[in-house]
């Protein structure tokens, strides 16, 4: 398969469609156009024909058709785009898709299953690591209550991660003069943090408050949403692929399809990427924990306890694919979220809130990391080689299931 730069007029045909159709599609799911720069007249369009659901269906099944004989990586990319507009219509429509055949068909992904007794032999880890009376989930979250940043300290400590995470990307990335973002803090969503790009290299960046927010997720966020993240991703696009090569399609952003996975898997791998362990800790320890008035010495055993969270993340998926098949009720998943994810119990009431608003999606974060991991460090052995291969991933057309090639 060619990765060429063509601009055949099929190709920029297919691509305003598309853009055509996510823009239409916005009109029927308020949260699914996650971003667009492009042409405001084409938004206008949209709201001014308010196309039908089956409308959609069959535009989008005719630029499928113009795709047929592209071989490139951009139709490819195109075509499962397209693929996922189909699959979220289907679902307005009512189509009741399982778990796996959602996250298929939008994300173009599937992620494992696993059983309790999985995640019991990694609780157990951490039942040791925390010896003591109660539940372990009780254990955990009491010893995470010493590493709440506190809200006034909170901005300090966030823009201080934010910087050393822009410090590493600009070793191994140049990005566009004037590229920036705003800093807000909100309340009343189920999500924790949330890149809204709004084009021209700009984001706005807005931390979630409604529950208490731990110092390592300073570094976290700051990598995940800023640099070299989900602000770094767009601005790449933008910058190389619709200004560098006229590629429209790459103006709006859908966030039920597979660019999804992409952009979750680079974000989230990419906290690693700047920061080996030793890096992390000693940043964490020097700077993160004086500016909110934590005590460093505990932060060693602290970072061994995330260790071990990390590795339960997949526990996500599992009950996020239990509850909502239905296999799992409220209260059975909200158990699971409290001794199996070791969620605190506000925390795991959030998560199904999340779930509940954006179903598969979750299998984006954890096996989108692992799939741009693999991609990534199967390119070369070096932290240059990585960087270059990380780059590359986020500014080029990539569809997930080619990562696992």
């Amino acid at each position: 398969m060619t990765n060429d730069d063509s601009h055949s007029p099929s190709l920029a045909d297919v691509a305003e469609r598309y853009v055509k159709l996510v823009l239409a599609m916005g009109q029927h799911d308020a949260s699914y156009v996650d971003a667009y720069y492009g042409p405001p007249a084409w938004q206008q369009e949209a709201v001014e024909q308010h196309l039908s659901l089956s409308d959609i269906k069959a535009a989008t099944d005719k630029a499928l058709a113009l795709l047929a004989d592209e071989p490139c990586l951009r139709a490819l990319n195109l075509r499962k785009q397209l693929q996922a507009v189909l699959a979220k219509a289907d679902m307005l429509q009512g189509a009741r898709l399982d778990f796996d055949t959602q996250s298929a068909r939008l994300y173009d992904a599937v992620s494992p299953h696993h059983s309790r007794a999985y995640y019991a032999e990694l609780v157990a880890q951490i039942d040791a690591l925390l010896p003591g009376d109660g539940t372990v989930s009780d254990r955990v979250n009491a010893f995470r209550a010493q590493f709440v940043i506190p809200a006034d300290k909170l901005r300090a400590v966030m823009d201080a991660a934010i910087r050393a995470g822009r410090e590493r990307t600009l070793q191994y990335i140049a990005l566009p003069e004037g590229e920036d973002f705003v800093l807000e803090f909100v309340t009343d969503k189920p999500w924790s943090g949330y890149n809204w790009y709004k084009g021209n290299y700009q984001s706005v960046i807005q931390i979630n408050t409604d529950l208490p927010v731990y110092i390592d997720r300073a570094v976290d966020l700051g990598c995940h949403e800023a640099y070299p993240g989900h602000h770094v991703y767009n601005v790449l696009l933008e910058r190389d692929l619709v200004r560098g090569k006229g590629w429209m399609e790459y103006c709006v952003y859908p966030l039920y399809s597979p660019q999804s996975l992409i952009a979750e898997g680079t974000a989230n791998y990419g906290i690693e990427l700047s920061f080996t362990e030793a890096e992390r800790l000693d940043f964490e320890q020097q700077v993160l924990y004086p500016l909110a008035g934590l005590e460093p010495e505990l932060a060693p055993r602290y970072a061994q306890l995330n260790a071990l969270l990390a590795k339960l993340s997949y526990a996500d998926n599992d009950i996020a694919r239990q509850y909502l098949e239905g296999s799992l009720n409220r209260e059975e998943a909200l158990e699971w979220l409290v001794n199996v994810r070791l969620y605190p119990a506000e925390k795991s009431a959030q998560r199904l809130q999340f779930y509940d608003a954006m179903g598969a999606y979750v299998i984006n974060y954890n096996l989108g990391q692992d799939m741009a991991k693999a991609y990534v460090e199967r390119q070369g052995a070096t932290r240059e080689a990585h960087w270059a291969a990380f780059r590359e991933l986020m500014s080029s057309p990539r569809v997930p299931s080619a990562l696992l090639a």
